[in-house]
């Protein structure tokens, strides 16, 4: 049995699932979601991994899925709008990113981002009310809906995010302390998510191992000049800059540290 990866939710990566089905990329299949089941479209077929799948492809959409999958879809901005207007009535603190109607027609889902934990009961019932629907709220995060919008980043190139698929990796400050670039700011080492840029993931491990043997800022050494203060660390050139305890700046080599 192979497994392949299929996009159910706009919102959500391309999902693994296994299949003993002759499947092709962009396949139209049937799969047990979360939720329900959905149609999903295969990202990838035939992915050699050894992780575990999520659940198992259950059949290729036949033509009346398709035709309901289409109806749906044309009803989304209308389930995407009442939900709004319910969630401005009672002033919810969160934003209706996204909404989908099942495969069956019987449930709406809602993908949602927010700054902190809210009680959406309420929401539920009133929206359930209005659509005659079961509701279901999935919670994303500012990543996750930065990729589903899609743009361009300050380099110019398309989001990482929404060019590269798979899990987004988790970015931390410590990623771009080892680039020496921490003290740009958050504000210039974010992307349009307001997240640190998920570029500084690239090049974080090769800096740690050419970090490796280097001295800490503001560490004292002794240099063929005398000993001093580490100001700056260069990791691409392994050079450091020391102020010298008469004052003086120095460059030198890291193999000329004594």
């Amino acid at each position: 049995m192979q497994k392949v990866l299929v996009s159910v939710y706009s919102w959500e990566n391309p999902t693994l699932y296994e299949s003993d089905l002759d499947l092709k990329d962009k396949d139209k299949v049937i799969v047990a979601s979360e939720y329900a089941n959905e149609l999903g479209i295969v990202f990838q077929a035939k992915v050699e991994t050894s992780e575990e799948a999520k659940g198992k492809v259950l059949r290729k959409a036949t033509k009346r899925d398709r035709e309901v999958f289409e109806e749906y879809e044309k009803q989304k901005d209308s389930i995407l709008k009442t939900g709004k207007e319910e969630t401005k009535k009672i002033g919810l603190e969160i934003k209706l990113v996204d909404a989908r109607a099942s495969l069956d027609g019987k449930q709406a889902i809602f993908a949602f981002t927010a700054e902190d934990r809210v009680d959406f009961r309420e929401l539920v019932k009133n929206i359930s009310r209005e659509l005659k629907k079961s509701v279901k709220m999935k919670q994303i995060g500012s990543r996750d809906e930065a990729r589903r919008l899609g743009g361009f980043g300050i380099c110019g190139r398309e989001l990482c995010c929404a060019n590269f698929p798979g899990s987004i990796q988790s970015i931390t400050t410590e990623m771009a302390r080892v680039q020496q670039v921490a003290h740009r700011g958050t504000e210039r080492i974010s992307g349009l998510c307001g997240r640190l840029m998920c570029c500084l993931a690239y090049e974080a491990q090769q800096y740690k191992e050419m970090l490796q043997g280097m001295p800490e800022i503001y560490s004292v050494v002794k240099t063929p000049e005398g000993k001093g203060t580490v100001v700056e660390v260069n990791a691409v050139t392994q050079e450091i800059k020391v102020k010298l305890e008469n004052g003086k700046y120095i460059s030198v080599k890291k193999k000329e540290l004594e």
